[in-house]
């Protein structure tokens, strides 16, 4: 829970507002004292606003703040038209807490060994994606396709949630690759060419006021000190304005 502080305590910095065409609102920030604490400084406002986890730098395509998901792609992930080296999805403890992969984002496991845990003891992890099928991803699929003929057959692959990918990684769970896609509900019945491959994140923030001072023009910020909320600064061309109006409606 945070303590919202009074306004004379706090010594402000200016935030920025978007980078790279995409806004930045709270609970977000990039510069000290903007946002809420745990996600400040989440994202990079440099060339491409990057999502950076233990396993890579991942570039935030979007976020959307109503439904509070940003959008992340991996640069370095296999997808239907181009295969990657292999390699996890890791995401710091903390992160994998505050803003973890969306329920409607799916992992999809390739190339697996017919030994995998998933396709045996953890079967259950692995379920029914739109009714979608491996021999469909490996026949769509030219970069899967190799899987196909390196074996003579279908290797197996599964349908799975962050969760599995949270606590096993690839090695454990003896599949090659991996690819990720979501917006999964609508994909019923569309290629997997056209699917959206990415990353969907969700988070969720505690109601501090914060939404109603971005509708007044304002922003969110805390004390880099104490960490101590405050809400309603005014950013007007990067400058503090009309602190104390903004405050009087809180």
């Amino acid at each position: 829970m945070f303590t919202l502080l009074p306004l004379p305590a706090l010594t402000f910095s200016l935030c920025h507002t978007s980078c790279n065409n995409i806004p930045i609102n709270y609970p977000f920030g990039v510069d000290d004292g903007c946002g809420a604490p745990q996600y400040c400084k989440m994202l990079n406002c440099s060339t491409n606003l990057p999502f950076i986890t233990p396993s890579g730098t991942y570039k935030v395509q979007g976020i959307d703040y109503n439904k509070k998901t940003p959008t992340i792609y991996d640069p370095s992930m296999s997808t239907c038209s181009i295969l990657q080296p292999h390699h996890d999805f890791v995401m710091s403890e903390i992160k994998s807490v505050i803003i973890p992969p969306a329920p409607d984002t799916v992992f999809t496991l390739l190339n697996c060994s017919r030994d995998s845990s998933v396709l045996n003891h953890y079967r259950s992890l692995c379920f029914n994606f739109s009714g979608h099928s491996c021999d469909e991803l490996y026949g769509s699929c030219t970069s899967f396709r190799l899987f196909h003929l390196l074996s003579n057959n279908t290797p197996p692959c599964c349908f799975t949630g962050y969760d599995t990918v949270k606590h096993m990684s690839m090695n454990t769970l003896d599949c090659t690759h991996y690819t990720t896609v979501y917006n999964t509900d609508g994909l019923h019945g569309v290629a997997p060419l056209d699917w959206i491959y990415g990353i969907k994140l969700s988070y969720s923030v505690p109601d501090t006021g914060c939404d109603r001072c971005g509708r007044s023009g304002g922003t969110c910020g805390f004390d880099v000190e104490t960490e101590g909320m405050v809400r309603g600064f005014k950013m007007l061309n990067r400058d503090l304005d009309s602190i104390e109006n903004l405050m009087n409606g809180f």
